[in-house]
């Protein structure tokens, strides 16, 4: 029966969040939605098909060492240092004024000062997964914006990670009054700094080592089971060798795997795991909620609103201001943390568990999360208009304004840091072609990036200051941060690629702007990289095909002209579009042998748009 109740959460639980994820994601509402309303729908609080809640949540402490695993194998110190001068005390400060409301309505409503605290804590953290869809939906992510939203929720999620650490401590150590309590942090500390110690000193030589002899053996499978095991068991180990939570332990996993040349590889392989744990996750959140409850505690739920809604944001929009960056930026800042998510369960969580908080706490939450996550994306696409109706009140925007002139010189620095500065383009493939198509590329100003199934050869293009990523450009983290977003073309140069269309379709959904030059090793092979997308494929078939003919057409004696149209027409039967790879990427003429591809390229798209 016990089996039979597993495949029976699983199904339901998991047919559930697929049917109504995919119903809020057609409605330009985020996933989470539906999988909160699936739990919704499969708990005992809705008629029909129950799901066992217990079941349920064991398998969602999974997704939650899996979420965390992710966050820590995605967390850059680097991206957090250039924007730390208003991450940190945004960050910080709204969570302080967040949880200060939220403890003030926990309060008024008859709740403990320490349900208060941890409810407002709860409601102070917005959600990554949310955030991230907003700015890439708006092409905001690599933008100022972005890289400040970014790191504001950083700079939350390692507050949040602190604070999962020290509330077991803290609720264990009331009993024992102040002193009780200081003896138990100092202790939890120390048992904080070993584990580190221990993960970073031990693991940072140990969790390399294995992945790149796992990675030898060129098995997809072994590769992924190593990150899982590696996320699972140093998780399970913090817990219990060191007594801190499973959450810090997978979140060090990720970080050590994260700094090392397996990051890449590690989230496309292994964490798609991850999202289908935390979807579960979601489903037995949803589970616990009562929509009766709207009916009968309303004035919390629009309390909590109001803070996550209105609170935040303004806390955000007065910070950002405060430090003197533009009023686009502050606002755009302040409404794409306006929504909370997987922390606040995860907090949440625990403090159910620890007996904290009262189960009219995760009925608010759930409810508030449906509403503002629902909310987000629209409220983020009504900015212009924000901005617009505040400059008819020539007061309020001269006080909107009155420190921003001081930043926006540095503002613009910002926004120009990294390899964004110099046209991109991806090779995928390092072979013969790709050799020499990112030697071509780097005389002529285009700065090349290699991904790379081969660790050695991306540790040699490393020591040749060529940007070369290790991962399977069939995933989307992998492109991501090969830099699909900013590069003007990606190009499939090796022969014989797997799933060469699968890369084409994602590349399209990263940056449908982008151009795609693909390879082929069959001519029958084109019309399915064309469908998928692809600007131009060649196909060494069709090029040896094209060669042997003008080599024929000149023994015979042909003039250059026949030769031309007959390469000319042959090449339209063979590939389709004749000019296609022209257009794309034009070489500097005669006349302008100094030109940029780049600037010949968008002259050339322009002329190609122009009407004739």
């Amino acid at each position: 029966m016990h089996n039979l109740d597993l495949i029976l959460t699983l199904t339901g639980g998991l047919a559930a969040a697929l049917l109504l994820g995919y119903i809020t994601q057609r409605l330009g509402l985020s996933p989470i939605v539906g999988y909160l309303l699936a739990g919704i729908a499969v708990g005992p609080s809705t008629p029909g098909f129950v799901a066992n809640h217990a079941i349920a949540e064991q398998l969602a402490e999974v997704g939650v060492i899996l979420l965390m695993f992710g966050v820590g194998l995605h967390f850059h110190l680097k991206e957090l240092l250039a924007v730390r001068r208003v991450a940190l005390p945004g960050a910080i400060g709204q969570s302080l004024f967040a949880t200060a409301l939220g403890c003030a309505v926990g309060v008024a409503f008859g709740w403990s000062v320490a349900a208060g605290i941890v409810f407002g804590l709860a409601i102070s953290v917005a959600s990554t997964v949310v955030l991230l869809r907003v700015l890439a939906d708006n092409n905001d992510l690599h933008t100022p914006t972005g890289h400040i939203a970014v790191g504001w929720l950083v700079v939350e999620d390692l507050l949040t990670v602190l604070v999962l650490v020290l509330l077991p401590v803290v609720a264990h150590g009331q009993t024992a009054g102040f002193g009780g309590i200081g003896l138990a942090l100092v202790w939890a500390m120390l048992k904080i700094g070993l584990l580190v110690g221990f993960v970073f000193f031990v693991g940072g030589r140990v969790i390399p080592w294995l992945l790149t002899q796992v990675a030898a053996t060129r098995s997809r499978e072994l590769f992924t089971l190593t990150v899982l095991v590696l996320a699972l068991g140093i998780a399970v180990g913090a817990a219990q060798g060191f007594g801190v939570s499973m959450a810090l332990g997978a979140f060090l996993a990720g970080m050590v795997v994260g700094q090392s040349d397996f990051s890449s590889r590690a989230a496309s392989e292994a964490l798609p795991m991850r999202d289908a744990f935390a979807v579960l996750f979601f489903v037995s959140v949803g589970m616990l909620f009562d929509p009766y409850y709207l009916l009968q505690a309303p004035g919390l739920v629009v309390a909590t609103l109001a803070i996550v809604l209105l609170g935040k944001p303004l806390a955000a929009l007065v910070i950002v201001l405060v430090l003197g960056y533009p009023v686009r930026v502050a606002l755009a800042v302040s409404v794409a943390l306006a929504q909370i998510g997987e922390f606040s369960f995860i907090l949440a969580d625990l403090g159910r568990s620890l007996k904290i908080l009262p189960e009219a706490a995760n009925n608010t939450l759930v409810a508030a999360a449906i509403v503002s996550i629902s909310l987000n994306p629209l409220l983020y696409r009504l900015l212009d208009y924000g901005e617009d109706w505040a400059k008819r009140s020539p007061r309020l925007w001269a006080l909107l304004t009155a420190r921003s002139r001081m930043r926006l010189a540095p503002e613009g620095a910002h926004a120009d840091d990294g390899p964004g500065q110099h046209s991109q383009a991806i090779v995928v493939g390092y072979g013969p072609v790709g050799r020499t198509l990112v030697r071509m590329l780097q005389e002529n100003e285009i700065e090349p990036t290699v991904v790379e199934l081969n660790l050695d050869t991306v540790h040699r293009l490393r020591g040749d200051s060529v940007r070369a990523v290790y991962g399977d450009a069939t995933h989307k983290e992998t492109l991501l941060e090969a830099g699909a977003l900013q590069a003007v073309a990606v190009i499939l140069s090796s022969s014989g690629m797997h799933r060469s269309e699968e890369t084409i379709r994602l590349v399209r959904d990263i940056n449908p702007h982008i151009r795609v030059l693909a390879r082929a090793d069959y001519l029958r092979d084109i019309a399915l990289l064309r469908s998928a997308g692809a600007d131009a494929v060649f196909s060494g078939e069709g090029e040896v095909a094209l060669t042997m003919t003008e080599f024929m057409l000149k023994q015979l004696g042909a003039t250059a002209e026949q030769i031309d149209n007959a390469a000319h027409r042959l090449r339209e039967e063979l590939f389709g579009a004749p000019q296609s790879a022209e257009r794309l990427l034009p070489l500097p003429t005669p006349e302008a042998p100094d030109k940029p591809v780049l600037e010949a390229a968008e002259e050339s798209a322009e002329a190609s748009e122009a009407p004739s």
